[in-house]
């Protein structure tokens, strides 16, 4: 007999998360499913998949030990009934289950499913507030409410006064709210990179890896060198380890680019907080007692402090706002379709190259790979928000709607005009060329403006802001790009013109570029 039927989600594989709380062990009972609607609404890289059924499995063998009650449903289980509400709804006609406890899910089309189980089951429904993370949704519309501009660093600092993180009575530590202009150096080549954590698959990993590769054969991305933390115990292990050997250089390197080296001094820690087995503030404390034990200087500590209750929290606000029109924006009528090299990485575009070959081996890209070599391509390639937006979530082993969209939508793209970045993050090939190698080893020429050895980015990024210019003129932010433009000659600009259309003549043909 079960009183209680709680469900866990496979972002939600944390002790303290809300729909185990009250859980009477001797009558509640825990449904954890791996369900086919859930692994295959879009195909998500092999590696995300393996990650999340192995992290699933190791939770529920944890709840188990614990002495909670879980029925715990395998893929390929012959009577999985292939979606979360039909596995509530067998259990529910199975025993004796009075009410169902849910967490706040992270995606806007699971809470709509949620929303209409009550009706569907005859008993009561309850969704509970997801408060492992520092903010909540009411909060962040409070906040929003009223103001002309959403920006991030406004809420971050109201996170950081209500936390007392990193502050001295009402004051920033260090005097500053935000060291970014500390952090954006070239990594030189001697510079020595600490290995990053991995972990043996265990036998329950080793199982999951085989599945994956039998029923997900067709999904992007490989299965080799998988290394990923896939319990809480070994969470804390990466996180420990970043604290005691990257955190002291991630600051100042945290934008920096290196050929063959995906990992560098991030944190490699997305993964562990957005499915639970990390929580924002023991990280975000870990973090700031290096800096006040002396172990990491504060513009490293800020910085990552703030991708995790800045920046994390804020896009989560941003896209419960917003949705469900969120999904549909698309300010800049962006039409082209996903070039077919970003899924086999075959381009003479080195930059590409690598950033899309490193996600595909570990579904992983940091933040400046993602933003400003393949978000910044798609952006000035005119690529549809849908199309850019499924590509992300598929491939990044970190990704969830309310985390990927509004990164996608609003600081990739500029698909919502201007809600969450002040101006679309664009750039030329001189950008890449100054935090990367990558220039170094590529087809084209970056010191080439135009010309068929000239790098793309630098004739893509004028024709850019060529075609954009009813829309993106008067954005104060863009003010000296235009002024350029405006004064560029008119044999120029029709070399940037004429190479453009050469390029995406070639790119809609499914030429190699």
């Amino acid at each position: 007999m079960a009183n209680t039927l709680r469900l866990i989600l496979a972002d939600q594989l944390s002790m303290s998360v809300a729909s185990l709380r009250d859980c009477d062990k001797n009558s509640d009972l825990i449904l954890m499913a791996e369900v086919k609607t859930e692994a295959s609404y879009v195909k998500h890289h092999k590696k995300k998949i393996a990650f999340l059924f192995s992290a699933m499995r190791h939770f529920a063998k944890e709840l188990t030990d614990s002495g909670y009650q879980v029925r715990y449903i395998k893929y390929e289980d012959v009577d999985n009934q292939g979606s979360l509400f039909k596995e509530v709804e067998r259990t529910c006609q199975n025993l004796e289950i009075d009410k169902v406890a849910l967490t706040f899910p992270g995606e806007y089309r699971v809470l709509k499913d949620f929303q209409s189980w009550q009706q569907k089951l005859g008993i009561p429904v309850e969704i509970l507030n997801d408060d492992r993370f520092l903010s909540h949704i009411d909060d962040f519309a409070d906040w929003a409410k009223d103001k002309k501009q959403l920006r991030m660093e406004f809420f971050y600092r109201q996170i950081r006064q209500s936390s007392m993180t990193l502050m001295e009575a009402d004051q920033p530590s260090g005097g500053k709210w935000n060291y970014d202009s500390a952090n954006r150096n070239a990594m030189d080549k001697d510079v020595e990179v600490p290995a990053h954590t991995q972990f043996d698959p265990d036998h329950i990993t080793q199982d999951v890896l085989k599945l994956v590769e039998s029923e997900f054969a067709e999904h992007f991305g490989n299965l080799d060198n998988f290394h990923f933390a896939t319990t809480r115990q070994q969470a804390l292990v990466v996180l420990k380890d970043f604290v005691s050997q990257r955190l002291l250089n991630f600051g100042q390197y945290q934008d920096a680019m290196v050929q063959g080296k995906p990992w560098l001094f991030h944190s490699h820690i997305s993964f562990y907080l957005n499915c639970g087995l990390l929580l924002p503030k023991e990280v975000v404390e870990l973090a700031e007692n290096a800096y006040r034990n002396g172990e990491a200087p504060l513009n490293s500590v800020e910085g990552f402090i703030r991708q995790v209750i800045g920046w994390r929290e804020y896009v989560r606000g941003i896209y419960w706002l917003k949705m469900p029109d969120y999904k549909k924006q698309n300010a800049l009528h962006a039409q082209r379709k996903l070039p077919d090299f970003f899924w086999n990485a075959e381009t003479d575009m080195n930059c590409l190259q690598q950033c899309i070959s490193e996600t595909r081996d570990n579904a992983y890209a940091h933040h400046i790979q993602r933003l400003m070599v393949l978000g910044n391509f798609l952006l000035l390639a005119g690529v549809h928000p849908d199309d850019v937006n499924e590509w992300y979530l598929i491939v990044y082993a970190d990704a969830y709607e309310w985390v990927e969209m509004p990164n996608v939508s609003g600081m990739i793209l500029y698909a919502d005009g201007g809600l969450l970045a002040s101006k679309p993050y664009a750039a030329s090939g001189s950008y890449i060329n100054k935090m990367s190698n990558y220039c170094q080893h590529c087809h084209y020429n970056v010191k080439l403006k135009t010309g068929a050895q000239a790098c793309p980015f630098n004739y893509l990024y004028w024709d850019f802001l060529d075609r954009n210019r009813e829309k993106l003129a008067t954005n104060p932010r863009l003010g000296m790009p235009y002024a350029t433009l405006n004064k560029m000659k008119d044999d120029k600009l029709r070399h940037i013109r004429q190479d453009s259309d050469i390029f995406f003549k070639a790119l809609d043909n499914n030429e190699r570029v």
